[in-house]
């Protein structure tokens, strides 16, 4: 199940985004605390972690960071009040957040932008899940060749095999 945490200090703004979110069937985890969020890191995994960004014993960027290091999968989003550029910079530079989304949003946006996360958090499982494969399988075919190149050396000539014109294998010195 997708897994999404809430983090502001604001009780108000965790049970209107819960409310809003609840529809879509994804497990909501809120925090209004920084240090209770961190918590939640080290007991979930998340696809995505929207953070106020003034929040009163941290900034959501530096939480962000937090967030990033734990859960580098997870994708990051700030939700704010106060949109001025140089907010936006450094939260897209620090913690490299996904999507800078303002207070009051608009119902339709949120949910489109946590969306698109999810779709972006699934893709980059995937493809880990597919790298994981690949590099077992390149494991496997190492391993195969070096008992190749064992039995060569031991056997000199038990590893090639001759063939006819028609492809039938040739068993001796014919």
């Amino acid at each position: 199940m997708i897994k999404i945490q809430l983090v502001d200090d604001e009780p108000n703004i965790l049970s209107a985004l819960k409310r809003l979110l609840r529809p879509n069937g994804w497990e909501i985890h809120t925090y209004d605390n920084v240090e209770a969020a961190l918590g939640g890191l080290l007991e979930h995994n998340y696809a995505v972690i929207i953070s106020d960004y003034q929040m009163p014993t941290a900034d959501g960027v530096t939480y962000l960071q937090f967030a990033k290091q734990r859960q580098p999968n997870a994708v990051r989003l700030v939700l704010s009040a106060y949109g001025d550029r140089n907010s936006m910079i450094k939260a897209i530079n620090q913690a490299e957040v996904y999507r800078y989304l303002s207070k009051p949003w608009d119902d339709y946006e949120v949910v489109a932008a946590i969306k698109s996360a999810i779709d972006i958090y699934e893709l980059k499982s995937e493809n880990q899940r597919l790298l994981d494969e690949v590099t077992a399988q390149r494991q496997m075919i190492k391993a195969r060749e070096q008992e190749l190149l064992r039995l060569e050396k031991d056997n000199p000539g038990i590893t090639r095999v001759h063939r006819d014109a028609d492809g039938s294998v040739l068993i001796g010195d014919q």
